[in-house]
């Protein structure tokens, strides 16, 4: 039997450290898959989405790519929007991760970056899961400090997010990001760790 990648799926809230700690398992020579990225890359001209996007809301694809804005004003005025965004979306981000999978077949751990992981049911497709973590002080500070956000958006963004503790509950290693330093050396360990075992 062929040895393949062990799959470490790494979620966290917003505003946890969870983008800082993807880049720490890069540094090491990680090759790390992002689901949000992957989405970006499908909204983007000539993206997979687009031509499905177009038909469902021909008004959220303009120049060729989808106008992201557009469509949160369609999920704003119609229930059933997000819905039949997901089930078009979804599809293309699983076939994504599975190649991003099949292009690094004889490295011992793959990390795949996917922020709604528990809530989308992913965990089921990896072998362990990662949850980064933050006290919520540190949290709310973090995400306030960046360009635009309100207090009232945070707070709209936390709601569609299953509770921290909740994540924690259900991860298999969890790194508290209370500093950079202290976060880069918790990747280490964990790389070490999983790289021996899975060698």
């Amino acid at each position: 039997m062929t040895a393949r990648p062990f799959l470490l799926g790494l979620t966290g809230s917003i505003g946890m450290g969870k983008s800082t700690t993807a880049g720490f398992f890069r540094d090491l020579g990680v090759p790390v898959w992002d689901a949000d990225a992957a989405v970006h890359r499908m909204y983007a001209p000539d993206g997979a989405a687009v031509p499905e996007i177009a038909v469902l809301c021909p008004d959220a694809v303009q120049d060729g790519a989808v106008d992201r804005a557009a469509l949160k004003e369609w999920i704003a005025r119609d229930p059933d929007a997000l819905a039949r965004i997901e089930s078009v979306v979804h599809p293309l981000v699983a076939r994504d991760r599975a190649d991003f999978i099949a292009a690094h077949p004889d490295t011992p751990l793959i990390v795949l970056d996917i922020p709604l992981l528990f809530e989308t049911g992913a965990q089921d497709a990896m072998d362990a899961v990662l949850v980064v973590t933050a006290p919520a002080q540190d949290q709310r500070a973090r995400v306030l400090a960046r360009p635009g956000m309100t207090a009232a958006q945070f707070d709209a963004i936390l709601a569609k997010q299953m509770p921290d503790a909740d994540k924690r509950a259900r991860a298999d290693f969890v790194i508290e990001t209370r500093s950079l330093e202290q976060t880069r050396a918790a990747v280490q360990a964990l790389v070490g760790k999983l790289r021996a075992e899975n060698a």
